[in-house]
């Protein structure tokens, strides 16, 4: 049994432990200098801007502290490693500061915490990573409207139960995905707005008693206002599990998606082929062309589920306060969900705009199928005054009489559907031939549902010119959510350089 001797001459005496460093520091710090540092640095700026206008640091003092945060060697901690010197990043930085500087460098933690300041790192490098998926989203909605556009006469049938329904349109489908999308747009854009929000000043968790100004650190960054309750500022997590909440959605919704996709590129399907770039042969059979980005797709919007699955669950149960569980262990599921949602966004949509369809098989596949025969017994209602649960009897016998004939649905006949009349009725109808060739055209089924929502090219083109437009305004949010940061942190820049020249 090892002793407790041994464990500390393996370990070490003091902080931080050689395992603990392994498990928890390590990882975290190469996590922080590759997604933390620049907010962190940002941070400082904008903080020692702050207190010297509020003049709780003196101008000189506060240029010859910008100096050393201007000139830090920032490319040696991007590529350093942790040494167990310092607890972590923000340790070292302070560290290198004071060693450039001397004591007054210790002023710029005045009125401030690692709780507040690690917490408004979170925002400022998930509300970037927010934008980046947006941006990448808004692109498949953008290949989905294109593709739309080209097949509103593309019939195809839609399932229910995943049997044979009704006729509709590859662009009534496509349609309905890019609803699915511009939801998931809606909820990612409100889960930045909720995320950027500034702790900044909330100190540990209930302000500071020197006279700083929350509002201006906030608008340095660019941050649209406070998370005004200082406990909320260091505890609540909401916005984590917003941000979660919205992508998990967004990965099941497009998941399933591509399971249709998979299933439209089998050979027995034969409706999509997917283009060269975007398959895999067989080491063995040289037939196969295997839609391997769908595949991919598939399994990685699961792996997308779990990881924001996780996120939730960190956050269940948890102290309502500042806690390590919202922070550095599980930060990189979220920052890995948001990457991965852009990675899989932009794949899909240059995987769908390529892909070739076979229109003539899916319109081929239509004609033939019993889809079409809810419109015969509507058609037998509008033409014989009949209840639609009376015409329901009829047809669903007549395509009982065909089945049993052998017959496809475009071959029925007038006489298959009185024989089946005369079981409901007691008496013939008088159907005519050309009656029911035209309830049972798919193209026409198609055709007369012009209600809103409905798959008739007109009205979908309708639909696709309010997606454009709403599409064109997230676009525009976009650039100017984007632009608003980039220049608040260029005009942040600009005001450090020129205070660390004049020291």
């Amino acid at each position: 049994m090892v002793d407790r001797d041994t464990i500390f001459a393996r370990e070490g005496h003091q902080f931080p432990g050689a395992t603990y460093t392994e498990v928890v520091l390590r990882p975290a710090y190469e996590e922080a200098k590759h997604h933390l540092f620049q907010p962190m640095m940002a941070i400082n700026a904008a903080h020692l801007i702050m207190l010297a206008e509020q003049r709780l640091v003196s101008q000189p003092d506060a240029n010859k502290i910008m100096k050393a945060i201007v000139e830090l060697d920032k490319e040696s901690i991007r590529s350093g490693s942790y040494t167990g010197e310092f607890e972590d990043l923000f340790f070292q930085v302070e560290h290198l500061l004071l060693q450039s500087v001397g004591d007054i460098a210790g002023n710029l933690h005045l009125a401030r915490s690692r709780n507040d300041m690690g917490v408004a790192m979170y925002r400022m490098t998930l509300r970037e990573k927010l934008l980046t998926a947006i941006r990448s989203l808004v692109t498949l909605q953008e290949a989905l409207l294109s593709v739309a556009e080209e097949h509103t006469d593309t019939i195809m049938l839609g399932y229910t139960h995943t049997q044979q329904a009704q006729p509709t349109t590859l662009s009534h489908y496509l349609m309905a995905v890019v609803d699915s999308l511009s939801r998931d747009v809606v909820r990612l854009q409100a889960a930045f707005q909720t995320c950027n929000r500034s702790s900044l000043g909330a100190a540990a968790l209930t302000t500071s008693g020197f006279p700083i100004d929350r509002k201006r650190v906030a608008e340095l960054l660019a941050f649209e206002g406070l998370v005004e309750n200082s406990y909320d500022a260091i505890g609540g997590a909401d916005y984590l599990g917003e941000i979660a909440t919205a992508l998990q959605l967004s990965f099941l919704g497009l998941g399933r998606f591509v399971q249709d996709l998979l299933l439209w590129s089998t050979q027995e399907f034969g409706a999509i082929v997917v283009a060269d770039p975007y398959v895999q042969i067989s080491s063995i059979m040289p037939q196969k062309r295997n839609p391997v980005s769908f595949e991919h797709i598939r399994s990685l919007c699961s792996s997308g589920v779990g990881n924001t699955a996780t996120v939730l669950t960190m956050l269940h149960n948890t102290p309502f306060g500042d806690i390590v569980d919202t922070e550095d262990d599980m930060q990189p599921y979220l920052w890995k969900s948001l990457d991965l949602a852009d990675q899989l966004y932009r794949l899909l949509a240059v995987v769908i705009r390529t892909a070739e369809i076979n229109k003539e098989l899916l319109l081929k596949r239509a004609k033939a199928s019993f889809a079409t025969i809810t419109e015969l017994a509507d058609t037998l209602v509008r033409e014989y005054n009949l209840s639609f649960r009376t015409s329901h009897s009829i047809v669903s016998r007549t395509v009982r009489l065909a089945l049993a004939k052998g017959l496809a649905a475009n071959e029925i006949t007038p006489q298959l559907v009185d024989e089946a009349a005369v079981h409901v009725l007691g008496g013939a109808l008088g159907v005519r031939e050309e009656m029911i060739a035209k309830a049972l055209d798919p193209v026409h089924f198609v055709s007369i549902r012009s209600l809103p929502g409905g798959p008739a090219p007109a009205e979908i083109m309708r639909m696709i010119g309010d997606r454009q437009t709403a599409w064109r305004k997230t676009v525009t949010w976009l650039g100017d959510q984007g632009e608003k940061i980039q220049q608040a942190l260029r005009n942040l820049d600009e005001t450090a350089k020129k205070w660390g020249e004049q020291a």
